[in-house]
């Protein structure tokens, strides 16, 4: 195979859901950093990668990671993929920002779609009352305003406290989600979710590989439960384990590539950039100390090979 080496990133958000850079962006930052290979994984949308694949000369048909580039391979490899907000397994206690990762699918699978445009929908609709309990509480922004500062098609938490920031009602971002709109605080509205085993089996139905998200920023009542969990996960039918993530210190860096291993699950990586959202995280190196090595990449393309043949079934 001719791949390159060098490092990548596997979890990028665009103008597409919640990142401040429209899609094309993001390639053209891709190959200034000099990534080997990325994928863009937009929450609950797939529209954003669809663009790069056309631009790339892919179509919308980027199940074949093999061809995700162009001919004089002037760009990295590009892989599809998305972040689907799911609801975690009810028999395992566990809270944080659960989200299933997808990669390498056929961005043309109908029921993948269809859900996708639900999800949207779902977040499109609680704006408005986050919007009405930040008013309450005399914080004067309105859906207008956070859509022409932001410049993004589709608004989310992350822009409405950029505006907060804009207006000086905070310091932070993460003062705003801290204080206003975070799990818990007075101007959050929770959407409605699909069952993460629903979640997996689209994702397997589409072709792709299903992996949990960020598992460092999941809260257990115990670490017995973090290992029930991935476990249960598994059985779903869970495919991989964002294991390099810039929040995950090294003992959580070590217990997860230890349960990626017992389970026989890949292990992939990213940055989870968002642009001017969180600026402090860079594409491919987050806080500049963060590296996703060629090699993870591979082993997804050589797991979709054989999945592809049914060496995987």
């Amino acid at each position: 195979m001719d791949y390159k080496s060098g490092n990548i990133d596997l979890h990028i958000h665009s103008t597409a859901s919640d990142g401040s850079l429209a899609p094309l962006d993001i390639l053209e930052l891709a190959k200034e950093t000099g990534l080997a290979a990325f994928a863009l994984t937009d929450h609950d949308a797939i529209d954003g990668a669809r663009e790069i694949a056309s631009v790339i000369g892919l179509g919308v048909d980027c199940n074949n990671p093999h061809g995700a580039r162009d001919v004089n391979q002037s760009v990295p490899f590009f892989i599809s993929g998305v972040e689907i907000s799911a609801a975690p397994p009810p028999q395992i206690k566990i809270s944080g920002s659960f989200h299933i990762l997808g990669y390498g699918f056929d961005q043309d699978h109908p029921e993948l779609n269809k859900v996708l445009i639900k999800q949207q929908e779902a977040r499109k609709n609680r704006n408005p009352e986050i919007i009405a309990r930040l008013n309450e509480m005399g914080i004067d922004i309105s859906l207008e305003a956070v859509a022409a500062a932001s410049g993004s098609p589709r608004i989310g938490r992350p822009h409405i406290a950029t505006l907060m920031v804009e207006k000086g009602y905070v310091r932070t971002i993460d003062e705003a989600f801290d204080n206003y709109i975070g799990s818990g605080k007075p101007g959050y509205v929770d959407k409605p979710r699909i069952r993460v085993e629903s979640a997996i089996a689209l994702i397997r139905s589409a072709g792709g590989i299903p992996v949990l998200a960020h598992p460092g920023l999941l809260t257990a009542s115990s670490p017995s439960r973090m290992i029930d969990l991935i476990g249960a996960l598994t059985e779903m039918g869970l495919g991989g384990l964002e294991v390099y993530y810039p929040g995950h210190d090294a003992e959580q860096l070590a217990l997860f590539s230890k349960l990626a291993r017992s389970h026989g699950l890949l292990v992939t990586g990213g940055t989870d950039f968002h642009g001017a959202v969180n600026p402090e995280i860079r594409l491919g190196t987050g806080r500049g100390n963060f590296s996703v090595p060629f090699s993870v990449f591979e082993n997804i393309v050589n797991y979709l090979d054989r999945d592809a043949s049914g060496q995987n079934r």
